[in-house]
């Protein structure tokens, strides 16, 4: 059966073993066989009262295997009603093990070990039935015995997914089946295919399910009878396991719910769907706390078939768009008032080239807002680009020309609903934010603005996934929208509606598959909704995860860029942590203590490129309204740290007493931003500052006239955005220090506007009470006037630069401005003004108000004098603002509505003499209402033309010499018209009316008379064309600029042609038009120039605090205040920024002015390849003192736990000469693999980076940094004797890599990013041969396989082509730059390798790998081999290995590479015919970072950032983990009582337990979102019953038996982390300490609380400890003692009986200590009971000396104290040769003789030490500085 073929398609077990014979089966009790009436066949029954006494077993004799390989196993059975079943099957994997599946009605919920699956298996019933209806309302089913009415039942398991998905874990083959009572069974059987129940072989045909899909009928013998006619799942059951769609991991075995009558299939998954589907469910599966063995071994994948993988793709090939689609759920699409369907026709949005967006409808299409039809959530993808709506019925009519006629060319606004949202793009060229209803992005260079149109309500958020290619944005109103836009395009991909209003938070994750949304539901209670995105790029729905409803104020939410599954949030009284687990979303609060009672604004990580580091190891920020900034330990959830922004500057009465951080005037922080160097603050006082991540100074910061709202960092941190509650949108460009302000707006509607056609100005006028004069060129805001009265209506002077504005209070104002003067104020009116307009040719100015008056002046002076007042003219009231008035072209007549709302009166423009009343109510005599006038317009061309508006929403043509009724246009807007115009030529005419602008053709000749379009949120205020007649400008909620498309009129002058010629706004200030005559009639004199915002002048500190800058210019005794500047293009003058005098360690202040922050650290480079230290606030003491012989040492170094993941290339394995070494913290490790044995070479006092040995195994050399900021130090070891023979110096930075040449006769070094460069020595004696300086930093280098004198490196660059070239005693290192290939963008070349002496491959961050022919130095081949950064790269032979951040370690076959030349242009895979291999792969559990194999790349050794070293064999597909380690901070570790383990916890919330003779992992409890902060043993004399008891950060407790490798109790004493944890003497308790200072007496056989010890409260427990001694000689009853101290200073000792509840204080001990500041780091407070004699007590702490003392309990007093050099931060006595171990934070383990003071120092650490402990019995030593942990061998002093 060597052979699968005979698999195939199906193997029917039941046959196969002839199962009636019972030769090859077996069965026991009650087993018989049976006909069946259901299926009119035989069947077997299986009946008894214990499942497990009867069944059938297959194969008979348990040593033998079926040998079965098809990935499903079907089961046709069904269950006894009533009773219960069991089915057991055993499965073999490819790693080498037998793994139980079994799922039974018996189980309550999922249970797993590593090799035992046990599902609970929910029984269906018939549809409808009682049984069925309860299950459907369960969450999970219902589980118990079988329904009566339970139906024949097709299971479907699939082997291969569960496997993989729940132990991590390949597929081999079905060993054994074992079907136990009570159940019927008609068959079973395996198959590699996807089979469909109740498909007929026709059908399966006709639905395209065939065998060569992986897809197929179920087979006729294995199929259940079934009546014609009839619908397969009314008759019976189809279990699909894992069912189909699962999204999240589903612990139950249940039936699905298909539609009757429907067949719910799917073809079976592909390899890459599959892939996604396993990584969504593992990454689930790992979220349960997991506290079975989880050991995890790599994914293992032999292809089968090998994937073929082209070496490039087909170059030159544009990229398709995939068509855009109509989405008929969209409620904004769907309104209409005609009731019968209609054609939509499809508009291609690619046929505009110019950029602009234009979206339109007609008008019998009603554009409403979203309804609220539906309670449910809507989902809707996806959605197409703009579209135009017709409602014609006639295929072909005429219509307006051109379509469209509009386009909407750029918007003057910034906010709407929150001035909260502003966001860079990756690569930081554009910003994007909303305005109102659209969302805008802004390129900061050229102020070019592109949109995204859809919302019909404000945007209240946006969100950018982490590469900026997906764009979220939400809307407000009842039923918040959400739509998600591919950012590239412009296109809505999806839309979707959810029951909650004011939604007002959205975050995306990093990847873009998650996107979280906070907003308030029906009973206005904060609801949290997660969507999940993963398919709405490819065109797939967007469902919610997950949803929560909570109390709590949320302000901010955000997910996190490091995992998909956590968000963080922040509010009122609150910081709370969320993650989504198994479809549910539940958080946890930060504790924050005293500043519980806090309004938090806003919340970010710590970003930057650390995705390795761990997610305990990541901290949080958040801003606070009372100016705080906490940092926080995410991993912990605990407040790390806070600070206080105060003013500078405070009252005498704040000054009485000292301020804390609780009290005192703080300066409300609003928004905060940090990237991996700088963090930017935006507070209420209107300061942008940014900060170093230490808050030790202010590096820079910008006053703004408004408080800010929102600060962003770019992606590079070079630049700031900020935006403020007053509407301003800029950015601080943070290396030249200079401030632009991208966008101004109004902070509230605005009601009307005027042009100023010759030097295309806008001036505004807005409920802000603000008048603002606008460039509408640059956009940039040249003026701003500011008053106590609201502006209301306002006119632009036709040929001066000045302009009139009416008030609210009635007053009339005329501004000047190039000098920014008021040059006249007239008070004639006692309304509101309603409107105010000059007569075209200048001579007159008109006003109105809401009482009724019109006034005319004399606009041709300064003063513009009154010259006639009339009263009771105009109709009363506001709803004519602001343009009530309109004059003829011709200057000659002037027209309003009044002196009543019925009337309009056409009057004379130069004496205001009435000429003509026109009554608009008697117009329409079959109307039953009085129709009111509301708008008049003249028209240009035609002076005899006056056009109404009115409020029957028609627009009537009037005759201005007879009063004759011309024309009427009905139904012009779904609501009244607010504005109208006419074009110059009078052919279109436009309205504007509630939140849509319609153009229409003047003449109404065509059967399309008008097109809508809409973009405003708000009711439009007024709209006009612009006087080139080239734009169109409306105003409500923002300034919108359309481009007016119309062609030419075939009559039109040449002038009309000129205009043309202008037909890009964006350059007619760079065209010469002198002479050339406009629109207005007046020449253009001068170009219009675009404001651009000047360099800003860099001051000290002492100027900004004085006040020095100059101050806004006012007009004297007036009541505005013009706006900065008189300088039209000093848009930004009122802006500050200021450099403050910083720490030295961040810029040196000697040369502030012309220092650049990009300049004073150097970047590091976009590549985990590049090797950075970890960070560490530690320095080695210079005067340690060091034994001088190994006889002499007190301590021997025996073995070292761990490997440094955080190192690059940091492991060597010489396969020839058995040499297996690598480095962990500042310790190399020489490893014998047969032996386990190890050697350490100890010379460095830092992380060691890199190794490298010679090719003979007797070299080996390694690299660290050399501490206190000296250079880097390479140590020279001969590996016979373990000496270091030299040490050699060179790198001011880390050494990134290190390479000895083929032949030895030279070594390489390599510099990191801060001091790139190379340094060639010379191996016989290690001198500096030569050494180059490189221009950008280096990643990786090799020497060529068969030259020693060529090498080759790559780096940011590029790669570098190396030449050592020797004359005599000279050696000349010659290099030769080549830039990575266009093909593969902007990428860091980050690995490479040679295959022998002609090719080279190389890698980049991106995934690729080069091939390059070294003689020509051309790349000629690229192919993708990963998703990710490749860091390894190896070749042996024709087989090239990769290693990358994605965890994948793949392994190619190359050998068709060989055969291509170089070539003029770089081919591809397509044209060449050739290419790339995987051979296999392999999944790690972290990045790969060193790997070393053998000469035929068969086996080797591979290193990842997870602490582990892995053995590969890829020959027999089999994996070993060599080395284990913790990735994280190590809290603790403790020894078993009888020394054969060990036990460590760590910050990841593991517990790991080890042997103490071979240092192997045993078992691992993992505890997953919590950090492990102490663990210990019990005192159990028996091995099977030894437990270990951990406390955790989240207050919990639990107790693990090791021997079970299972989870004995979990108790919750605390509700803060627990800081340490010890068994009483006896076991019979748990003494546990929390953070808070309370200590928890808990049982160890239920969990109860006996006690609780509050004597603390209120400092942190640091040690506790119980030791058996009889307490009559203390005076207390008792068989055991024992002590906490606490942070405090403070050591309680106390005498117990814990088997009569008793507890009593025996001593209480308080050692003094000097006065120290609050933020000071003090020394833990460590106290012990001496081994020896329990009377005592050793305690040290932070006192006026650091000293250990010895107290003594009988004589109450101190009786010896040991001077310490060094404050201690860990203690542990021995229990033999009364030695006192001693860590501290200067790196320094010392171990004193406590009898004479003798002492010596050790060394080994590269890191403060944390804990140490010594073994029971005294012999063994462990000591832990973060995660370095050494095992050291006591021999005594």
């Amino acid at each position: 059966m060597a052979s699968k073929a005979w698999q195939h398609p199906y193997v029917d077990i039941f046959k196969h073993v002839k199962v009636e014979e019972w030769k090859r089966s077996a069965k026991q009790g009650d087993v018989f066989m049976h006909m069946d009436k259901t299926l009119k066949c035989p069947v077997f029954r299986i009946k008894g009262p214990v499942p497990a006494n009867s069944y059938i077993l297959i194969p008979r004799n348990p040593s033998h295997s079926l040998g079965l390989t098809g990935r499903f196993f079907y089961l046709l059975f069904r269950p006894t009603p009533g009773k219960y079943f069991m089915v057991h099957l055993d499965v073999a994997v490819q790693e080498r093990q037998v793994v139980r599946i079994s799922f039974s009605n018996m189980l309550k919920e999922f249970k797993s070990t590593p090799t035992w699956l046990q599902f609970p298996f929910l029984c269906g019933a018939a549809d409808d039935s009682v049984y069925d209806c309860t299950s459907k309302s369960a969450k999970h089913g219902l589980v118990g015995p079988a329904p009566c009415s339970v139906r024949w039942t097709c299971l479907m398991l699939d082997l291969q997914f569960v496997l993989s998905v729940y132990l991590n874990r390949h597929y081999s083959r079905l060993k054994s089946i074992k079907l136990c009572a009570n159940m019927v069974v008609k068959n079973m059987f395996t198959s590699d295919l996807l089979l469909e129940p109740g498909v007929s072989l026709s059908e399966a045909k006709q639905m395209g399910l065939v065998s060569s899909q992986g897809t197929g009928p179920m087979p006729r013998e294995m199929s259940f009878p079934l009546p014609k006619g009839s619908s397969w799942h009314d008759f019976y059951d189809h279990i699909k396991f894992p069912s189909e769609g699962t999204k999240l991991p589903c612990d139950f075995m249940q039936k699905e719910n298909p539609h009757p009558g429907t067949i719910g299939f799917s073809k079976q998954r592909s390899s890459s769907d599959e892939a996604s589907r396993c990584d969504n469910l593992s990454k689930s599966i790992q979220d349960r706390v997991s506290l079975t063995q989880q050991i995890t071994t790599p994914k293992l994948v032999s292809r089968n078939p090998t994937p073929m993988v082209p070496s490039i793709p087909e170059l030159d090939v544009a990229p398709t768009h995939r068509n855009n689609w109509i989405c008929n759920n969209d409620p904004q699409l769907q309104e209409s008032t005609h009731s019968d369907s209609q054609q939509l026709p499809f508009r291609n949005s690619c046929s505009t080239d110019d950029g602009g967006v234009h979206v339109y409808v007609h008008p019998e299409d009603e554009f409403g807002s979203h309804r609220e039809e539906s309670d449910g959530e809507v989902f809707c993808s996806p959605v197409p680009r703009p579209i135009s709506l017709t409602s014609t019925k006639e295929p072909k009519q005429q219509k307006l020309l051109p379509d469209p006629i509009l386009r909407l060319s750029r918007i003057i606004g910034f906010g709407g609903a929150t001035a909260r949202y502003a966001l860079w793009t990756k690569s930081g060229d554009a910003v994007v934010y909303p305005c109102h209803a659209i969302i805008v992005s802004m390129k900061i260079s050229s102020n070019q603005q592109r949109f995204f149109i859809g919302h019909t309500d404000k945007v209240s958020a946006l969100a950018f996934n982490g590469n900026t290619t997906l764009l979220a944005s939400a809307q407000t109103g009842n039923n918040s929208v959400v739509r998600v836009w591919n950012y590239s395009k412009g296109n809505c991909l999806a839309m979707f509606q959810i029951h909650a209003h004011s939604l007002s938070c959205l975050s995306f994750s990093y990847g873009g598959g998650i996107l979280c949304g906070v907003g308030k539901d029906g009973h206005n209670k904060t609801m949290v909704v997660v969507w999940n995105t993963v398919n709405v790029s490819r065109g797939g729905e967007v469902t919610i995860l997950a949803k929560a409803h909570t109390e709590v104020e949320i302000n901010t939410m955000k997910v996190a860029f490091f995992d998909d599954t956590r968000m963080v949030s922040c509010g009122r009284d609150n910081i709370r942590l969320w993650r989504v687990r198994n479809g549910m979303l539940r958080s946890c609060p930060v504790n924050l203590g005293e500043y519980h009672s806090l309004d938090f604004s806003d919340v970010a990580f710590e970003e930057g490129n650390y995705w390795d580091k761990h997610i305990d190891e990541r901290t949080l920020f958040a801003s606070s309204r009372s100016g705080h900034i906490f940092e926080i330990d995410y991993g912990r959830v605990v407040v790390k740290n806070v600070r206080r922004l105060l003013p500078t500057q405070l009252q005498h009465a704040d000054r009485r007493e000292k301020l804390t951080l609780n009290s005192g005037p703080g300066i409300a922080i609003n928004s905060i931003s940090v990237s991996s160097s700088l963090c930017a603050t935006g507070s209420e006082d209107g300061f942008l500052r940014v900060w170093p991540l230490d808050f030790s100074a202010v590096f820079l910061e910008a006053e703004h006239e408004g408080a800010v709202s929102m600060v962003s960092l770019s992606s590079d941190s070079h630049q700031v955005l900020a935006a403020t509650s007053t509407g301003n949108l800029g950015f601080l460009d943070v290396s030249s220090r200079e401030y632009n302000t991208l966008m101004r707006s109004h902070t509230d509607t605005v009601l009307g506007f005027s042009v100023d056609g010759i030097r295309r100005h806008l001036t505004t006028a807005s409920s802000d009470g603000t008048l603002r004069v606008w460039n509408m060129d640059s956009l940039h805001q040249l003026y701003d006037f500011v008053s106590e009265d609201s502006p209301c209506s306002v006119a632009f002077h036709p040929h001066e630069q000045t302009f009139s504005c009416g008030f609210s209070s009635g007053i009339i104002r005329v501004f000047d401005i190039p000098s920014a003067k008021l040059l006249a104020e007239h008070r004639q009116h006692r309304g509101e003004v309603v409107g105010v307009a000059f007569s075209p040719d200048g001579e007159f100015m008109y006003s109105a108000d809401s009482q009724g008056s019109l006034a005319l002046y004399n606009g041709s002076e300064e003063d513009h004098n009154v010259i006639r007042v009339t009263c009771n003219v105009v109709a009363r009231g506001t709803e004519r603002a602001p343009d009530a008035l309109t004059v003829s072209s011709d200057s000659r007549s002037l027209a309003f509505v009044g002196p009543s709302q019925y009337v309009v009166t056409i009057a004379d423009a130069r004496s205001l003499d009435e000429l003509l009343h026109v009554d608009v109510s008697i117009l329409d005599v079959e109307s039953p209402h009085l129709d009111l006038a509301l708008k008049v317009c003249f028209s240009p061309a035609t002076t005899e033309h006056l056009l109404i508006a009115t409020s029957a929403n028609k627009i009537l043509w009037v005759c201005t010499k007879t009063g004759c009724l011309l024309r009427e246009v009905s139904k012009v807007h779904k609501h009244q018209c607010s504005s109208l115009a006419v074009s110059e030529d009078s052919r279109f005419l436009l309205t504007a009316g509630h939140n849509a602008v319609k153009v229409w053709d003047y003449n109404m000749q065509r059967h399309i008379n008008s097109q809508m379009f809409i973009g405003h949120s708000q009711p439009i205020h007024q709209v006009t064309f612009t006087p080139d007649q080239l734009g169109v400008v409306s105003v409500g909620d923002a300034i919108f600029l359309w481009d007016f498309l119309a062609n030419p009129a075939e009559s039109s002058t040449g002038s009309c042609s000129l205009k043309r010629s202008h037909l890009s706004p964006l350059k007619a200030a760079d065209c010469p038009v002198n002479g050339v005559q406009m629109s207005s009639g007046i020449p253009r004199q001068t170009a219009p120039l675009p404001s651009s915002p000047p360099r800003l002048h860099v001051s000290p500190p002492e100027q900004a605090h004085r006040g020095d800058s100059p101050a806004n210019p006012t007009v004297p005794n007036q009541d505005i205040s013009p706006g900065p500047s008189s300088d039209p293009r000093t848009a930004i003058s009122f802006l500050r920024v200021t450099d403050l005098e910083i720490n030295t360690s961040y810029l040196n202040t000697n040369h502030a002015d012309s220092v650049e922050l990009n300049q004073s650290t150097p970047v590091r480079p976009d590549c985990y390849r590049h090797f950075i230290p970890r960070f560490k606030t530690s320095y080695l003491d210079q005067n340690v003192v060091d034994p001088q012989t190994h006889e002499e040492e007190g301590l021997k170094l025996k073995a070292v736990i761990g490997y440094n993941g955080n190192g690059r290339g940091n492991m060597v394995w010489n396969a020839d000469q058995g040499l297996f070494a690598y480095s962990c913290g500042c310790v190399v490790v020489v490893e014998d693999l047969h032996t386990g044995g190890q050697r350490h070479l100890q010379g460095h006092i830092e992380e060691i980076s890199c190794l490298a040995a010679t090719s003979d195994a007797k070299t080996m050399v390694s690299a660290a940094g050399g501490g206190n900021g000296s250079r880097s130090l390479i140590c020279i070891w001969n590996i016979l004797n373990g000496t270091c023979c030299r040490t050699i110096f060179h790198h001011k930075g880390a050494v990134q890599s290190l390479a000895f040449s083929r032949d030895d006769r030279f070594l390489l070094s390599v510099g990191d990013f801060s001091d790139p460069g190379l340094a060639l020595w010379g191996s016989k004696n290690f001198q500096l041969l030569s050494s180059v300086s490189m221009s950008g930093p280096i990643h990786d280098a090799t020497f060529s396989p068969s030259a020693a004198s060529q090498m080759a490196c790559v780096g940011s660059h590029g790669v570098y082509f190396c030449f050592i070239q020797t004359q005599g005693m000279d050696v000349d290192l010659k290099v030769q730059r080549v830039t990575a290939p266009t093909e593969v963008g902007d990428v860091e070349l980050t690995a490479l390798c040679y295959h022998m002496d002609s090719l080279l491959f190389t890698s980049t961050n991106r995934g690729h790998v080069c091939a390059w022919h070294t003689s020509t130095q051309r790349c000629f081949m690229i192919w993708g081999a990963d998703d990710g950064e490749i860091g390894v790269l190896l070749c042996r032979g024709n087989r090239l290995l990769t290693g990358s951040n994605t965890r994948w370690l793949r392994l190619w076959g190359v050998e068709a590479v060989l055969g291509l030349r170089p070539k003029e242009k770089l081919c591809s895979a397509k044209d060449s015919g050739t290419t790339v291999v995987v051979e296999q792969e392999i999944m790690l559990d972290g990045t790969a970072v060193s790997a070393a194999f053998d000469s035929t790349m068969d086996m080797g050794i591979v290193g990842t950032t997870a602490g582990t070293l892995w053995y590969i064999n890829w020959s027999d597909n089999s994996n070993i983990r060599l080395v284990s380690g913790h990735k994280t901070k190590v809290n603790n570790v403790a020894f078993s009582f009888d020394e054969s383990h060990f036990t460590t916890c760590s910050e990841d919330g593991s517990v790991r337990v080890w042997l103490t003779s071979s240092y192997e992992l045993v078992v691992q409890f993992q505890v997953l979102n919590q950090a492990c902060c102490c663990v210990c043993w019990s005192p159990s004399p028996s091995k099977d019953s030894t437990c270990i008891a951990a406390g955790y950060g989240d207050g919990t407790l639990r107790i693990f038996r090791v021997a079970t490798t299972e989870m004995e109790i979990k108790m919750h004493p605390h509700h803060v982390a627990v800081v340490s944890i010890q068994y009483s003497a006896n076991g019979h308790v748990i003494l546990s300490a929390g953070k808070n200072g309370v200590i928890a007496v808990s049982s160890t056989f239920n969990g109860e609380t006996l006690r609780v010890v509050r004597d603390h409260k209120g400092a942190p427990i640091t040690t506790i400890q119980c030791v058996n001694e009889q307490c009559q000689r203390f005076g207390l009853e008792g068989d055991e003692m024992w002590l906490a101290a606490s942070a405090d200073r403070r050591v309680s000792v106390w005498a117990a009986d814990w088997s009569k509840e008793q507890c009593d204080l025996l001593d209480w001990l308080s050692f003094p200590a000097p006065p120290y500041f609050e933020g000071d780091s003090l020394p833990p407070s460590l106290a012990s009971f001496c081994p020896a004699d329990h009377d005592l007590v050793a305690y040290t702490g932070y006192g006026a000396e650091k000293e250990l003392s010895f107290y003594s309990l009988v004589k109450k007093q101190i009786i010896k104290k040991i001077a310490l050099p060094h404050w201690a931060t860990c203690l542990s006595l021995s229990s033999r040769s009364q030695l006192v171990a001693v860590g501290s934070k200067e790196r320094v383990l010392k171990l004193i003789k406590s009898t004479s003071g003798r002492f010596q120092d050790f060394s080994q650490h590269s890191d403060s030490l944390l804990t140490c402990h010594f073994s029971p019995s005294g012999t063994l030593l462990f000591s832990v500085a973060y995660n370095e942990i050494l095992l050291w061998e006591v021999q005594g002093l």
